[in-house]
């Protein structure tokens, strides 16, 4: 038998099934990664962010109720209250917790607040201004606007750049409650 005969005779490479299998999962094995970090890397955020609605809800009743009073709320003692029970989804002391707290002469006022994205950075927003955070509670019968914002850092790497929309690869997370205090006593 001369040499072309015998080249011939074997199977070729496309041919030869030995390994299809494997070549197989291999080619699926990457899609069903990046499919399964997207769920789960998603879920944890949403469960992030609706702990850190609940938050806001509780600390805006504890304000609304009169049991914190303009008296003895502070920025950091707003924030400790709601990083004391948001870590047990962030890290500690909430690295990116920002807090904005305010009095509202109306509810139509209120509803002129806002926030935007510029550059990966939080503004918030007053009308068609902008301005600063700040911690001021109301009196009794006064109404008041909580809004919380936390930068959560997107886990997976590869995720990143299209869940982020702030620097840093992290996400905003969002909370606000508006309302008008019950007449309870000042302090």
């Amino acid at each position: 038998m001369d040499s072309k005969a015998r080249v011939r005779s074997r199977p070729g490479f496309f041919s030869d099934r030995r390994g299809s299998t494997a070549m197989e999962f291999a080619m699926l094995a990457i899609p069903f990664a990046l499919l399964v970090f997207a769920i789960l890397e998603s879920c944890i955020s949403f469960a992030g962010q609706e702990v850190m609605a609940n938050i806001t809800d509780d600390v805006a009743r504890q304000l609304r109720t009169g049991q914190l009073q303009k008296s003895n709320v502070t920025e950091a003692s707003i924030k400790r209250l709601i990083c004391g029970r948001l870590e047990i989804m962030v890290a500690k002391d909430c690295p990116g917790l920002l807090v904005d707290l305010r009095e509202y002469p109306s509810f139509a006022d209120a509803a002129t607040a806002g926030f935007k994205i510029v550059d990966g950075d939080i503004v918030l927003t007053q009308g068609t201004g902008s301005t600063t955070p700040t911690v001021s509670p109301g009196l009794a019968e006064s109404i008041n606007m909580l809004r919380v914002f936390y930068k959560w850092p997107v886990m997976t790497d590869f995720l990143a750049k299209s869940m982020a929309n702030l620097k840093d690869g992290k996400t905003l997370h969002f909370a606000s409650v508006t309302w008008r205090n019950e007449p309870f006593e000042d302090n």
